[in-house]
């Protein structure tokens, strides 16, 4: 609720700068509605993203761990019901899209908590194999897939660590990439981006992936 609120309080001030790809002259990448968000690692940055959505006004159905059922269940989530260890929350507007619709778009906000895994109950390891399984799927099913990596330099480590860890199994293998310049410093994510040949924008704040949300939605 901290997070959400003071999130919100920015919004109203206005702080928001848009920088990244269009920024540059060069063409953020589109992708389509409805959108699943989901965590990689558990870390509370995906509650960032779905603020973010919120804000740009688009519609979004969430899973902290999904599967490949879950998300083969399509808009509304096959009407699974939150409990221990599990999360949804339906966004989506059932207007356009009923229950059922396949998600077109998955966006995974990367960032690690022992914590946040423990509480679902999840290890480092299990953790990767949820996420490969989910990446595979959507590659298979021509899911576009958008890695967040906005927790900045504290969802960063050493090589190996529990962050690390998580953006070797995410970032890779994703169609597009949002990170912010602080957790960039060493360059990782352009690497990543240069060698796979994933189109990368680079913000300054969270908050400026509003904006590039709206771009990428619209």
């Amino acid at each position: 609720m901290k997070i959400r609120t003071l999130l919100v309080l920015a919004l109203s001030l206005g702080f928001l700068l848009f920088f990244g790809l269009e920024a540059s002259g060069q063409e953020l990448p589109k992708a389509r509605l409805p959108i699943l968000t989901t965590s990689a690692g558990q870390s509370p940055d995906v509650t960032t993203v779905n603020i973010i959505l919120e804000e740009a006004g688009i519609g979004y159905d969430y899973c902290d761990v999904p599967t490949v059922e879950v998300l083969a269940s399509g808009v509304g989530l096959g009407d699974r019901e939150s409990g221990a260890g599990f999360h949804a929350e339906v966004h989506s507007d059932l207007a356009k899209f009923p229950k059922g619709t396949p998600f077109k778009t998955v966006i995974l906000a990367i960032g690690a908590s022992l914590k946040g895994m423990g509480a679902s109950g999840l290890t480092v390891e299990a953790e990767e194999a949820r996420l490969k399984k989910l990446l595979d799927y959507c590659q298979a099913q021509k899911i576009f897939t958008i890695g967040v990596h906005i927790g900045g330099e504290s969802k960063r480590g050493a090589a190996g660590s529990d962050n690390e860890r998580m953006i070797d199994t995410v970032a890779p293998y994703v169609n597009y990439l949002i990170v912010t310049k602080d957790g960039n410093k060493d360059g990782r994510f352009s690497q990543i981006a240069k060698k796979k040949n994933i189109p990368l924008t680079e913000v300054d704040y969270a908050l400026d992936v509003v904006e590039i949300f709206k771009k990428v939605f619209e």
